[in-house]
């Protein structure tokens, strides 16, 4: 009796050995094949895997959002492969077609559902924000309304004002990633790109900071989408900032008046004094007015060189520029009073 019991030990820990084996050849062939996941009668499954998960909850997880395969099974694969410790968090979206390989690759790459936001040259902060509330699968955790210095505060931004901090591009977004996390990455992208154009300035340009760059930049922006006017405006305005002559830029003053504005500018707006009404006030708004792009940052610190003072729209995108106010009021009536 005591010698048989070895033995039965010894065939009992081969048949689990064996058994082990065999339902690991059977995970690892079934799990291996070309045949995609079944999606439980949905067109993708979302899923979000959460930091610190093990590898057996994310594949109970997996199966919990719809992917119609047993969670041991995708367990045992994740093991098998030698890559359960590398599967990442994050957002995901599995797609009919997805293979276990495929599937495993997806986690372990972290190729997360994204989703992208883009943002407009010249919109100002209040189109800013409604894109951005209206985005796919952005968590809004902004402050409540518009107010930019809120907005500054909660996002750290140092200017300490939020308008024009956010540099117009497109930006690719993990499904439910928060709109602050864009905001920053926007913010950081304008800080950059106005330190490039700022490296790049003329000497002796009346312009003291970035800042200041960044304020004529926007009203360079708004006054024109005709990239080759830009570098002549940028030119009228330091052309007057140097002798202390007002801005006098229409786009100001329709930022000045807010929601007040009703697409029609009046002689009253002009002549009602806000910190933004450059008619009124000499120097620059105490901020800028919207969100310039590039070519307007790169316009104001390389401004042409120009004796003009004076433009006005033709009508058809263009500028015509004058050196003289008698030559400007020419060109007012030619191409805005019709005569």
């Amino acid at each position: 009796m005591s010698r048989s019991l070895p033995s039965s030990l010894a065939r009992w820990s081969l048949w689990v050995a064996l058994a082990v084996l065999a339902t690991a050849t059977a995970v690892a062939l079934w799990l291996h094949r070309p045949l995609p996941l079944r999606l439980a009668g949905q067109p993708y499954v979302d899923v979000v895997i959460e930091p610190g998960m093990s590898a057996r909850q994310i594949a109970e997880h997996l199966v919990e959002a719809g992917v119609d395969t047993s969670a041991w099974g995708l367990f045992a694969w994740f093991r098998l492969s030698g890559q359960a410790h590398l599967l990442k968090a994050g957002s995901y979206e599995i797609e009919p077609g997805t293979t276990p390989r495929a599937l495993l690759e997806q986690l372990v790459r972290g190729r997360q559902a994204v989703r992208r936001l883009t943002l407009v040259e010249g919109w100002n902060l209040r189109q800013v924000l409604q894109a951005v509330r209206t985005a796919e699968h952005l968590v809004d955790d902004l402050p409540p309304g518009d107010d930019p210095v809120a907005l500054a505060r909660h996002l750290g931004l140092p200017s300490g004002h939020a308008e024009g901090r956010f540099f117009p591009d497109t930006y690719i977004y993990p499904k439910r990633s928060t709109a602050s996390r864009v905001l920053q990455q926007a913010a950081a992208a304008m800080d950059e790109r106005l330190a490039q154009a700022w490296a790049q300035r003329q000497p002796s340009l009346p312009l003291r900071s970035p800042e200041e760059a960044l304020i004529l930049a926007s009203i360079v922006e708004k006054e024109t989408g005709h990239g080759p006017d830009r570098p002549l405006i940028a030119g009228v305005f330091i052309n007057r900032l140097r002798i202390g002559m007002r801005l006098q830029s229409d786009p100001t003053v329709i930022y000045g008046l807010g929601e007040r504005f009703d697409g029609n500018l009046r002689r009253r707006d002009l002549l009602t004094d806000t910190p933004y009404n450059t008619y009124t006030r000499a120097g620059l708004p105490p901020t800028p007015i919207a969100m310039p792009g590039w070519d307007a940052l790169l316009a104001t610190v390389q401004p042409a060189s120009t004796r003009a003072l004076y433009f006005v729209a033709r009508g058809d995108g263009t500028s015509a520029f004058s050196q003289s106010l008698e030559e400007h009021n020419r060109a007012v009536r030619r191409y805005q009073l019709g005569r």
